[in-house]
Order: structure tokens, then C-alpha cells, then sequence
């Protein structure tokens, strides 16, 4: 009987052990399924609350853009330094209505998000994956908003005003490049121990001029049509060309982490290359662009085509390790060459007021301020690196004016004055600098106040260093196509 007994209990728990051993799979695969489908509605919901926060982004980028702008506007400042002020405001620096993960920010910290949260079903599980998407959104927008700046750049830069203005424009643009450059770069890494390639990356920034800040100034005290103007102008055109290819480079730099006299040789190489190439088999193939697009039927052929292209030469600058923006510059400078140059830059006007503006706000709401703050024993650093920056970028941009050759009675100071604001175009620098992580907060904050003071002195000091002499007159149509 006690045999009998153990078998029944071996058999029994044998039969147990067994079914349970085939239910566990299948309550497993049961649950995963439940949970797989949790997350599945939760991804939706994020899906379309992403949208919603990339909306009140957007409202508050452009109200940003507007009020900084007008009030820059309407104290003779050039309204882009209302695009990052504005972004300041509104940025991690102030208000947190904009902030972004990079940059050690939350989702709690997000007023947005907080909005988002409060007025919709917003789970806190979902809260940082929202953030998450809506942040990268705003962010490859403002990434499109660099490359049609370039490419707006592009048209407007004519390559037959550097032919007109001749070897003398080419030395103060090359010395303008190369003395605040080289300065900036060896000051940072020997004074201040900055790392080297940060201290590359700070000094480039140090390049560039605005031409459009410039020219504007120029035109309102009537001397663009004189020899400086016209030295300033053709210099800002071609700086503008050595600014991009130094970006390019530089960009390029911090993607392999290297710093070798090979590299550096071989992406200058390319990148003029590139750039020349472009042009030159634009010039050939321009006058069959033009006569496919008087062929289209359809809404758009100028815009749309010129986006291609666009778009087209990016891809290719970024796929030979140089940068988009070189390839949109560059194609802005090839169809800026054809007769349709006029009529297609007043089409990507509307474009690039679209899309320009969420690239300057995310420069300024990117930049916290609060790393210069001069209360905190910590920030001075920042503050004496941000002080070096301006010193170097006004007196090396002021001593190329004196490189003027055989022109014995040009006004040398004011040709290095019109060299000294660097406007969007230094914008652009800090702002890939941030995106690519090569500056620490308070390097490109101080990049940031490098450009908004150049910005801010150099329309007062041309007005100071002219006042002396007698306006030129200047043709309507120049001086409302540089504004």
C-alpha cells in the first residue's frame, strides 16, 4: 500500500510539475504581450504630445524672434542680436521656457513640458521621452535653419566683387582670418590651458565678419559706394568664404578627435576643392538649370529646385567629412551667379525667415549666461576668457585695415572697424560648436558675449571714424539690397 501511495504521489507531482513548467512560457508570454502593448499606446500618446509641445516651442521661439528683434530694430541694432537675446531670455539662462537634454536639463525643469503636462493626459512615465522627441525636433530645425542661412549667405555673396575689389580686399580679408585666429587659438591653450581642439574651435569663431551688419551701417552714412566701403565689402565677401572653409575644418576636427598637420592640410585641401569644383561645374551647368526651370509648370520651380541643389551639395559636404553648411554655401554662391539671382533670393526670403530664426533663439537658449556670472568665485575664469575673446577679435580685425597697400589717403581705421562685427556669421560658429559638444559652457558663453559686444560697437565707431568726411551718393538699389 505505501508503494502504491508513492507512486501516486510521484506520478501526481511529476503531472504538476510539468503543466507548470508549460504554463510559465505561456503567462510570460501573455504578460510580455500586455506590457508590449502598454508601451505601444504609450509610444502613440507620446507621438502626438510631441507635436503639441513642438507647437508651443515654436510660439515661443518666433514671439522670442519678434520682440527682440523689433526693440534691436528700433534702436538702430541689427535685429538678429533680438533673435539671441530673446533666446537667452526665454533659454536656461532666464525663463526655462526652452531647455534641451544636452544641456543637463530635465523634463521637470521644462516650462513646456510642465504645460504640456498639466493641460493634457500626459503620463509622468512618458514626461521624458516627450521631452526627449520634442527637443530633437526643435533641434533638426534649427539645423535646416543654419543650412538655408548658408545658402542665403551664398546668393548674396558675388564672386565679381571680389574680382572688382581686387588683391587689396584679399590681404585685409586674409589678415583679418588669420590674426585673431592665431591669436585667439595660442592665447587659450597657453594662457588659460584651454584644450586645444575648444581652443581651435573659439579661435575660428574669432573669423568671421558680417557683411550684412556692415553694409547696412555703410549705406546709412553714405560711404559704401567709397574705397572703403568698397574694400570692406569685397574683404567681407571673401572673409565670409575663408570663415566657411575654417568651420568646415574645424567642424571636421572635432568629429576625429585629432589634431595632425596631415589632417588639417588634407580637409583644407577638400574643402577648397569642393568649393572651387562646385563653382566651377555650377558655371557650366547654370545656364541648363535656368532653362529647366523656365520649363516647369508647376507651383514653385525656382524655390523648389533651388532646395534640391541646396540640399543636395549639404549632403554631399557632410558625406565627405567637411560640413552641410559648406555644401548649402556653396551652392548659394553657384546659382547666385545665374539671372535668376534677384528673383530667387526674394523666394528664400520667406523661407529663411521661417526657419533662420529657430537657429539663433536655440543658439541663445542653449547659452547659459549664469556661468559668467561674476558673483560666483568659479565664473571668473569664464569672464577673463570672454574679456580676452573681444580684445582680440577688435584688434584683429582693426590691423588688417592697416595693411592697406598703395592707397596713401584711405581711411585705414575705418576699413579695420567694418571687419570687426561678426553678427550671424559668429553665431553660426558657436552654435556648431555647441551642437558638436567641442565647447565647454563657458567657452561659448563667452563666444556668445565675444559676438554680441562686436556686434553692438561697430555701427557706433564707423559713424565716429566717418564723421569727418562728406558722404558719397549712393545708388538707391545698394543701399536697400544690403539691409
Amino acid at each position: 500500500m505505501a508503494d502504491f501511495l508513492s507512486l501516486v504521489n510521484s506520478f501526481t507531482a511529476t503531472v504538476s510539475f510539468s503543466a507548470f513548467d508549460k504554463m510559465v512560457p505561456l503567462l510570460a508570454s501573455a504578460e510580455a504581450a500586455e506590457v508590449a502593448e502598454v508601451a505601444e499606446e504609450a509610444a502613440e500618446a507620446d507621438e502626438a504630445l510631441v507635436v503639441a509641445g513642438v507647437l508651443l516651442s515654436l510660439i515661443t521661439i518666433y514671439l522670442a524672434s519678434k520682440i527682440g528683434g523689433e526693440i534691436c530694430a528700433r534702436i538702430n541694432l541689427p535685429p538678429v542680436l533680438g533673435d539671441l537675446v530673446g533666446g537667452v531670455v526665454i533659454g536656461v539662462s532666464v525663463l526655462k521656457l526652452l531647455v534641451f537634454p544636452e544641456g543637463g536639463e530635465d523634463a521637470s525643469s521644462s516650462v513646456i513640458m510642465g504645460f504640456v503636462q498639466s493641460t493634457t493626459d500626459l503620463e509622468p512615465s512618458a514626461l521624458v521621452a516627450t521631452f526627449q522627441s520634442q527637443s530633437e525636433v526643435i533641434a533638426i530645425l534649427a539645423e535646416l535653419g543654419v543650412i538655408i542661412l548658408l545658402f542665403e549667405i551664398g546668393l548674396e555673396s558675388e564672386l565679381k566683387e571680389l574680382i572688382k575689389y581686387g588683391p587689396q580686399a584679399a590681404v585685409v580679408a586674409v589678415v583679418g582670418v588669420v590674426a585673431p585666429f592665431v591669436a585667439g587659438t595660442v592665447g587659450l591653450i597657453t594662457l588659460f590651458h584651454v584644450a586645444t581642439i575648444p581652443a581651435i574651435f573659439a579661435g575660428a569663431a574669432l573669423t568671421a565678419t558680417s557683411i550684412g551688419i556692415t553694409a547696412k551701417v555703410l549705406a546709412e552714412i553714405g560711404r559704401l559706394s567709397a574705397k572703403e566701403g568698397q574694400i570692406i565689402i569685397g574683404a567681407a565677401v571673401l572673409d565670409d568664404i575663408l570663415g566657411i572653409i575654417v568651420l568646415a575644418v574645424v567642424a571636421s576636427l572635432v568629429k576625429t578627435g585629432e589634431v595632425e598637420v596631415a589632417n588639417i592640410a588634407y580637409l583644407i585641401v577638400s574643402a577648397g576643392a569642393f568649393l572651387v569644383g562646385v563653382i566651377l561645374l555650377g558655371r557650366f551647368l547654370s545656364p541648363y538649370y535656368v532653362g529647366l526651370v523656365k520649363e516647369l509648370k508647376t507651383r514653385g520651380p525656382l524655390l523648389i529646385s533651388a532646395l534640391i541643389i541646396a540640399f543636395v551639395l549639404a549632403y554631399v559636404g557632410a558625406a565627405i567629412q567637411l560640413e552641410a553648411i559648406l555644401g548649402a554655401f556653396a551652392a548659394g554662391l553657384v546659382l547666385g551667379e545665374t539671372d535668376k539671382q534677384q528673383e530667387l533670393e526674394e523666394q528664400v526670403v520667406p523661407v529663411s525667415d521661417v526657419f533662420v530664426p529657430i537657429f539663433f533663439v536655440v543658439v541663445g537658449a542653449k547659452t547659459n549666461l549664469g556661468v559668467l556670472n561674476p558673483a560666483d568665485p568659479s565664473n571668473r575664469e569664464g569672464l577673463i576668457i570672454a574679456t580676452f575673446l573681444i580684445v582680440v577679435a577688435i584688434i584683429g580685425k582693426t590691423i588688417a585695415g592697416f595693411t592697406i597697400f598703395g592707397q596713401p589717403e584711405i581711411n585705414r581705421l575705418a576699413i579695420g572697424i567694418g571687419m570687426i562685427p561678426r553678427g550671424e556669421v559668429g553665431l553660426v560658429f558657436a552654435g556648431v560648436g555647441a551642437a558638436s559638444g567641442a565647447l565647454s559652457e563657458s567657452l561659448e558663453a563667452a563666444i556668445i558675449m565675444m559676438v554680441i559686444l562686436t556686434t553692438f560697437v561697430a555701427p557706433p565707431l564707423l559713424r565716429v571714424v566717418f564723421k569727418e568726411e562728406e558722404p558719397l551718393p549712393q545708388p538707391e538699389s545698394v543701399g536697400s539690397s544690403q539691409e
